[in-house]
């Protein structure tokens, strides 16, 4: 079924439309909570907390691909809603070379230095070479990832999320059977989860990228070779710069975590942080899948000078963003035992400090969806800097001081309530930065 871009977008269709990416996204997220939990039980808590101490590196290189295909989403549907279709599909098409260019490139550089970013992560004793065998090997399946993460937003402008989905859960059951063989069959221990996330990557990056150019193709975007122009590139990057710095901050965010959490807690500390981590994976998953939904439509009918259908984007998507924030909010606080006693079971102590430290944390559900969607409604109007600035604040400068302050002001207990006073000062920038920019867009 093909989803088009014009035409009203009410609860149901919205729904429609985004239920697929959502879906998509958490798969994706999944990969690395198969790898968590393979490890955890199987290669031990050391391995575990290695993992989860380097993948931000990784992750927060890999952000480039999403950046570019964000941005280049929301300027493809633009040009698609001003009626230019064979300029929509080059743009389309260098974005995706510029993405597997940029992946090869910093690849080299990431394996190189793995080692002293280990270091420089506070990463201690044999957790360094636990750092150095799972980051080399996920930064050699770089271009598989940021492809992958960069085809995210296309595919509801090509009008089929649900190949996305298809393809995104293709891609977990190779990376969940790999993850079985090469841990359980092979013993390869974190070598091993490191290599099945990274081959399902290249499944999920490279498989659309034929499919978009070849015959079998029949959706409104083709792949072809193009020459290079900065314009349109450094128009991308600026658009996606949101999803990039939220990224980067998101990433830098939980290195801070860590090296407080290693400071306070040691590794019981990490180790229940990034059982966190996974359960907001794929709640953050569902905010973010719907982004990516609506990001294109945003895009369309601001290139199409429809102000109507903007504010009912606008007022249905505020709602069903807070609807979903109370549900998982509700949810984490239900299944937070459960979740703990299947990652860190084996441990009673640490188990007692995950559940105590979820239920805080989660309370944060609540509004991230609110302040997420703010910054894509900013994305799809081709307002980079300011989607950006939502962005940088809600993570970086918010979360990131929270962090740092918290603590030293109550204790130890105040890093776990860093991300919920963050998220209620990124809702009240998000509602000031909608006001101040009502009467442009709307």
């Amino acid at each position: 079924m093909e989803h088009r871009l014009d035409g009203h977008y009410g609860y149901r269709r919205l729904i429609a439309a985004s239920l697929p990416l959502i879906v998509m996204n958490i798969v994706i997220s999944i990969y690395s909570i198969v790898d968590g939990l393979f490890v955890s039980n199987l290669v031990g808590t050391t391995a575990f907390a290695a993992l989860n101490l380097i993948w931000p590196a990784v992750g927060l290189v890999g952000a480039l691909g999403l950046m570019v295909g964000t941005g280049g989403a929301a300027l493809v549907s633009k040009t698609l809603g001003q009626g230019l279709p064979e300029q929509a599909n080059r743009y389309f098409s260098m974005f995706l070379e510029f993405i597997l260019l940029v992946s090869v490139v910093l690849a080299i550089p990431l394996i190189i230095w793995m080692r002293p970013l280990a270091v420089a992560l506070g990463a201690e004793g044999e957790m360094i070479e636990q750092c150095v065998i799972y980051g080399r090997i996920c930064a050699a399946g770089l271009p598989g990832f940021m492809m992958q993460l960069g085809f995210q937003p296309f595919f509801m402008v090509a009008g089929r999320p649900r190949m996305g989905t298809r393809l995104a859960i293709a891609s977990g059951i190779i990376n969940i059977a790999l993850d079985a063989l090469f841990i359980m069959g092979f013993g390869w221990g974190l070598a091993g989860a490191a290599a099945g996330s990274m081959i399902g990557c290249f499944v999920g990056g490279f498989y659309p990228l034929w499919y978009f150019s070849s015959k079998f193709n029949h959706t409104r975007l083709k792949f072809m070779p193009v020459r290079f122009d900065l314009t349109p590139i450094a128009k991308a990057c600026t658009n996606g710069l949101s999803e990039f710095v939220g990224n980067i901050s998101f990433n830098v965010v939980s290195m801070c975590y860590n090296l407080q959490l290693m400071h306070y807690y040691g590794e019981n500390g990490v180790a229940a942080y990034s059982v966190i981590l996974y359960m907001g994976f794929i709640f953050v998953a569902m905010f973010i899948g719907y982004n990516l939904a609506v990001t294109p439509l945003i895009g369309f009918n601001y290139g199409a000078g429809d102000r109507g259908e903007l504010r009912s984007l606008l007022r249905h998507s505020l709602v069903l963003m807070l609807a979903l924030g109370a549900v998982l909010c509700v949810a984490a606080q239900l299944i937070a035992q459960p979740v703990a006693r299947l990652f860190v079971g084996y441990d009673s102590s640490l188990a007692n400090l995950t559940v105590h430290a979820t239920r805080i944390y989660s309370l944060c559900f609540l509004l991230s969806g609110l302040s997420m969607f703010v910054s894509a409604w900013f994305t799809g109007l081709n307002n980079g800097p300011v989607s950006a600035l939502m962005s940088f604040a809600r993570t970086f400068l918010f979360e990131l001081s929270c962090v740092f302050i918290l603590p030293a002001i109550f204790g130890m207990e105040g890093i776990w309530y860093s991300a919920p006073v963050a998220e209620l000062l990124a809702l009240l920038l998000g509602a000031a930065l909608l006001l101040g920019y009502r009467k442009r867009y709307l």
